[in-house]
């Protein structure tokens, strides 16, 4: 492995957990600074939630995120919060309400997620009927993860109806089948800590889909798909750090990474400008920095 991939990779890593650490107060939408802005918040702090958890299972003790942990334990115990969660994106409420009840922190009164689960289940949202192949899966990732029953039929029926077997007939792809495959891939394999079980034919496939998907995002500096594509890599059962198009997404975020450690947007084409105000600056830079956060931790973490 070159040393320059996995030395790209802490730094990543320390960079984002340094922006982090600064920029905390952005991501509780019961802070002072902007009002205007609660709604989106709350998607950031769900996206700190997933952040968390899978942080705490690859290094278990580290206390790196403490600080992280401990607001969004403030904010899982608020009683306003799952209303909140509720008019964030009305669109997205109930897959929203399903993640918060998934990624409730250990060793707290769960008695709110726990409130909200039942309500999910109630109205027929953890059943099967009416959804696309892949909000079954996500649905029954985060339903199996939150340790409520449900209606999905099992992972081996999803795997071959899912986007990573019946792939796109051709390429470009849509931004909404890129997504698709990467989260599939997340999903299916519980971010990298179960096998994906897809057969063998299908699974060289999509590594060659992948691996032609990230060397693209990598030219055209499309930092927050290439991050995700270097974790899919990961899931697919590769290892980034030695595949010529998951070095190259590696050195890309790298090259990206700005001097306070964020990947400042999701591609180089919405960088806001420096005279930008702190609040755009966070919306437009939290998701790619933590994604890089979170790919970082599962790539060097593994064996």
């Amino acid at each position: 492995m070159p040393l320059a991939v996995s030395d790209s990779l802490d730094q990543l890593s320390a960079g984002a957990l340094d922006w982090l650490g600064h920029n905390l107060a952005f991501f509780n939408p019961y802070s002072a600074d902007s009002r205007a802005s609660r709604h989106l918040k709350v998607k950031a702090a769900l996206e700190l939630a997933l952040l968390c958890h899978c942080w705490a299972r690859r290094r278990p003790g580290d206390d790196q995120l403490s600080e992280a942990t401990e607001l969004i334990r403030m904010l899982w115990q608020r009683p306003d919060f799952p209303q909140l969660i509720a008019a964030a994106q009305p669109a997205y409420a109930r897959q929203y309400g399903l993640i918060y009840g998934a990624l409730a922190p250990a060793g707290i009164n769960d008695a709110l997620c726990r409130a909200t689960l039942a309500e999910l289940a109630e109205a027929g949202h953890l059943e099967p009927r009416g959804k696309s192949p892949y909000l079954r899966i996500e649905t029954r990732y985060y339903a199996d993860k939150a340790g409520i029953g449900h209606g999905i039929e099992p992972y081996e029926e999803l795997i071959e109806q899912s986007i990573l077997v019946r792939q796109p007939a051709a390429l470009p792809m849509t931004n909404a089948d890129a997504y698709a495959i990467t989260h599939t891939s997340f999903y299916l394999s519980d971010f990298g800590f179960r096998d994906l079980s897809l057969a063998r034919g299908s699974r060289e496939s999509a590594q060659r889909l992948v691996a032609r998907m990230l060397d693209y995002c990598a030219r055209a500096k499309r930092w927050d798909l290439a991050c995700e594509l270097v974790l899919t890599q990961f899931c697919l059962g590769e290892d980034p750090r030695k595949t010529p198009s998951g070095t190259a997404g590696i050195q890309s975020l790298a090259a990206a990474r700005a001097p306070d450690g964020a990947i400042p947007g999701r591609s180089e084409a919405q960088v806001p400008a420096a005279t930008a105000p702190a609040s755009e600056s966070f919306l437009k830079a939290y998701h790619t920095t933590l994604v890089t956060a979170l790919m970082s931790v599962i790539v060097s973490s593994a064996a």
